[in-house]
């Protein structure tokens, strides 16, 4: 019997789009979610709360950790193979993308490429989209590079912009969309490679 991928979830905030990977390989024998980190402590993000019913404990990490190195370290110390961005809005060192090469995704809140980039993110993107008068909005799964929102695009799912939407009502559409792909596309590429 194989032993299943490791995977980590860094996320930034509320923590949806951890709680929906979490969900999708709760059952699963081929990937175990074995860490989710949050760079905002307990009393400013959401995550803790929501992911307690899974039996994983969010653990706080700061910036200064991801820079110097140390939540590298602590992944590689768990064996973690895969890293999933999901609402992460730090930028992510040069030295911990090239340790996960084609084994990190992220998952952004438009069409990439338009609307990605150093500010694009939550509500910022689906005003800019609107703003725009596009008439399509969506979601990029890609692989995570050294620059913003510019690794190779791996998924996308688009959706309808309607005229009388409000960036809330836009955000909550391109959410759900997040919601259903990311974790079957995270699914996909760890399978890919694992085959």
């Amino acid at each position: 019997m194989s032993v299943p991928v490791r995977l980590a979830v860094l996320a930034s905030g509320s923590g949806s789009n951890a709680v929906a990977i979490l969900k999708h390989f709760q059952f699963s024998t081929d990937v175990e979610v074995a860490f989710v980190g949050c760079n905002h402590p307990s009393d400013k993000a959401a995550i803790y709360e929501r992911t307690r019913p899974y039996g994983l404990e969010t653990e706080f990490f700061s910036t200064q950790e991801l820079n110097e190195g140390q939540l590298l370290n602590t992944l590689r110390e768990r064996k973690i193979r895969w890293v999933a961005l999901a609402g992460f809005l730090v930028r992510i060192p040069l030295d911990f993308v090239h340790a996960f090469a084609d084994r990190m995704l992220n998952v952004h809140p438009s069409l990439l490429p338009k609307f990605g980039g150093k500010g694009m993110f939550g509500m910022n993107v689906h005003k800019a989209v609107i703003e725009a008068g596009e008439s399509e909005s969506g979601m990029t799964v890609h692989w995570v590079n050294g620059q913003y929102d510019e690794g190779a695009i791996v998924f996308q799912a688009a959706c309808a912009v309607n005229a009388e939407d409000s960036p809330e009502a836009l955000a909550a559409r391109v959410l759900q969309l997040e919601h259903t792909y990311y974790p079957r596309a995270i699914a996909a590429c760890i399978a890919a490679v694992s085959n």
